[in-house]
């Protein structure tokens, strides 16, 4: 019995959860009432506070949460078998720019979206931004490590500088190509990608 209500109250607040991150990848954190989630979810308002304290808690939780499901997809990006590591490498970036590219993101954009966002809003918010960023940082310094070491990769700065800068190159292409409404930068971005990590067109 108690197994099954455990069950049920994580699917109540994995949809809430779930549809919040499609509302709010579309809109921005502030643009969305908590309200319009719910019904969204087709969940009481009062239950809303039985799984989060409070918007900024929701928030919180709704990072986590994404960067949770975003790091299992690179942990499988990076693992993939048949390809050698710069490839693996390069396939991170051509999803980033397949999933960047779409107007409406549907959930995949989240960081993206609510980088510039959140940070001023919410300390909370910030840290789990941080928190999920280095988490991607690091493992694309480990798999640059590696195809460095296999000999995949030709590039003379240290694998965590090299992660770092191009983490925040794709991001900042991704702010570019919401503002061009076209996917130049993307073009620009994984030319230079290719040219920082020393592999041939």
């Amino acid at each position: 019995m108690k197994t099954s209500a455990a069950h049920h109250t994580n699917d109540v607040r994995e949809s809430i959860l779930a549809h919040g991150q499609r509302i709010i990848a579309g809109k921005g954190f502030s643009a969305v009432g908590i309200n319009e989630i719910l019904t969204a979810a087709e969940v009481p308002k009062g239950s809303f506070y039985h799984y989060f304290g409070s918007k900024e808690a929701f928030g919180e939780a709704l990072l986590d949460s994404y960067f949770e499901e975003y790091l299992a997809e690179i942990d499988t990006l990076l693992g993939q078998p048949g390809k050698d590591m710069a490839e693996r490498v390069l396939d991170y970036f051509w999803q980033w720019r397949a999933n960047q590219s779409i107007l409406e993101c549907q959930g995949k954009c989240l960081a993206v979206k609510l980088g510039a966002e959140v940070p001023d809003l919410s300390e909370a918010m910030r840290l789990a931004l941080k928190r999920g960023t280095k988490a991607v940082i690091d493992r694309l310094a480990k798999a640059i490590e590696q195809a460095i070491i296999d000999g995949t990769v030709q590039a003379q700065e240290r694998p965590q500088i090299l992660a770092t800068s191009l983490y925040q190159l794709w991001l900042g292409a991704s702010v570019m190509v919401k503002i061009s409404r076209g996917t130049e930068p993307f073009d620009v971005a994984m030319t230079t990608t290719r040219r920082m990590l020393g592999i041939a067109e």
